[in-house]
């Protein structure tokens, strides 16, 4: 049995998969819900409720029955290459790598809500010239997203300027120079049109934070299941509950006289 006092109102599903921060799926959250295992107040719910800022939440479940899993796209001596899922920070995911495989570096980071592809080092030159790389720009970095509406185009480059509020974690998009502002570059290419939604690939040319949600959403087209730059009412009529973006492809470059010229042009991708 675990207890939690909400400290902001949020949806109920969104609070528990934070607090447990991946010892709980969704899956597994429903399953909860139909069992009448999580109280409110001291009252069992059966719905995703809306929480309200000091309540209390009892969850008669304490996350050891999910088990380190991992799904290991390439590893050899210098690099492993894993798909990391939804709901879980890249740091907890690291923290659960490390207990498996030993003198793992931390090298860049996915959203809490974005699953797909992640990039560690297992040596410390290593680690050295794969942060040089995602510094510097040197790896093409793809997304898959299922955005909301019909995109007109088949293919665009986005151009804008991002400002972050820090202690809001919130960012916005100006199509002009803003004060604080940096500038972004975000490209997509139309992969199917659906009634009312769209599947892009996304390229990622600068990486700044919580970029292609703002972006996308900036045109219009909010990602689905994005309770924080989307529309809740159209995430819950569609029935989304997780952020439709995945990180789907990682294409890595390297110069020749560095020690992991072998993967130059090596790109490792999902099979979605």
């Amino acid at each position: 049995m675990k207890q939690f006092i909400a400290k902001t109102n949020i949806k109920l599903s969104t609070f528990l998969l934070k607090e447990y921060d991946g010892d709980l799926s969704y899956s597994t959250f429903c399953k909860l819900l139909r069992k009448k295992d999580i109280l409110v107040d001291g009252v069992r719910v059966t719905t995703d409720i809306k929480l309200v800022i000091g309540q209390k939440v009892v969850v008669y479940y304490d996350g050891k029955k999910t088990q380190n899993t991992f799904n290991v796209i390439f590893k050899d001596d210098n690099v492993l290459v894993v798909y990391k899922p939804k709901g879980i920070t890249s740091e907890r995911f690291y923290d659960k790598l490390s207990a498996e495989y030993n003198g793992l570096y931390f090298c860049h980071r996915l959203d809490r809500n974005t699953d797909g592809i992640m990039i560690f080092a297992l040596t410390n030159i290593a680690y050295e010239h794969i942060l040089y790389g995602f510094k510097h720009h040197q790896f093409d970095k793809s997304y898959r997203a299922h955005v909301y509406g019909i995109v007109d185009n088949d293919n665009k480059i986005l151009e804008g300027y991002l400002f972050k509020d820090s202690k809001l974690s919130f960012v916005t998009i100006s199509d002009m120079p803003i004060r604080g502002g940096v500038k972004i570059k975000t490209g997509y290419k139309v992969i199917k049109r659906y009634e009312n939604s769209t599947l892009l690939d996304v390229q990622l040319y600068t990486g700044k934070t919580h970029q292609i949600r703002a972006h996308l959403a900036h045109i219009g087209h909010f990602i689905l299941g994005d309770g924080k730059y989307g529309k809740e009412s159209i995430n819950k009529a569609l029935g989304v509950n997780d952020l439709q973006l995945t990180s789907f492809s990682l294409k890595l470059h390297f110069c020749q006289d560095s020690p992991l010229y072998y993967l130059d042009g090596r790109r490792f991708c999902l099979d979605i």
